[in-house]
């Protein structure tokens, strides 16, 4: 796992430690493995926000067209570490707060999810719903979204296969989601 960095090609348009609304503004980066999950090291420029099992990116938050675009990797635990409440009190509310109300969660190292309530993602949903925002998971392994979705979190969450991502722009990428959920509505 110490091999998988955080996706890097977007640094020349942002770094969410740059960025003085981030919550991860003026961290600081070394190479030093200390982070892990469960007991594999992971590398050092995943962030760390409070759960023991799973670390996150902000590849792009782009305030102007308010949207951003959060990698995550590791175990999406909401029964014991109630990972999300962390990610939405910590991460989502602080961007929220920003005026975000569109999110793209890249989730194809999440390799496992376990479920508990759906209070948080109700409540996420509901703070950019209100807005015309929107929260899209985005490759997720099919053996993790199978346990999302058998806990219903697709009410709230979106899933969505973009195996091409990569070779996109960010705003390319923001219009492609966008441009796919609205063609849903209509």
């Amino acid at each position: 796992m110490q091999d998988i960095e955080p996706y890097d090609n977007w640094q020349y348009l942002y770094t969410s430690e740059t960025d003085v609304r981030s919550p991860f503004y003026g961290r600081e980066y070394d190479f030093q493995f200390s982070n892990t999950i469960y007991n594999y090291y992971i590398h050092p420029f995943w962030d760390d926000f409070g759960s023991g099992t799973l670390y996150l990116k902000v590849l792009m938050a782009d305030y102007e067209e308010q949207y951003v675009i959060i990698e995550l990797i590791g175990e999406w635990n909401d029964a014991i570490e109630n990972d999300v409440m962390r990610l939405k009190r910590d991460v989502i509310d602080e961007f929220i707060h920003q005026g975000i109300r569109k999110f793209i969660l890249i989730t194809e190292n999440v390799l496992n999810f376990h479920s508990s309530d759906d209070c948080y993602y109700e409540e996420w949903y509901e703070d950019v719903e209100e807005k015309n925002g929107w929260i899209v998971s985005l490759n997720m392994p099919s053996q993790t979204q199978y346990d999302f979705i058998k806990a219903r979190l697709n009410n709230y969450v979106e899933m969505l296969s973009l195996p091409a991502w990569r070779t996109m722009k960010p705003d390319v990428l923001f219009n492609q989601v966008d441009n796919i959920l609205l063609r849903r509505l209509d």
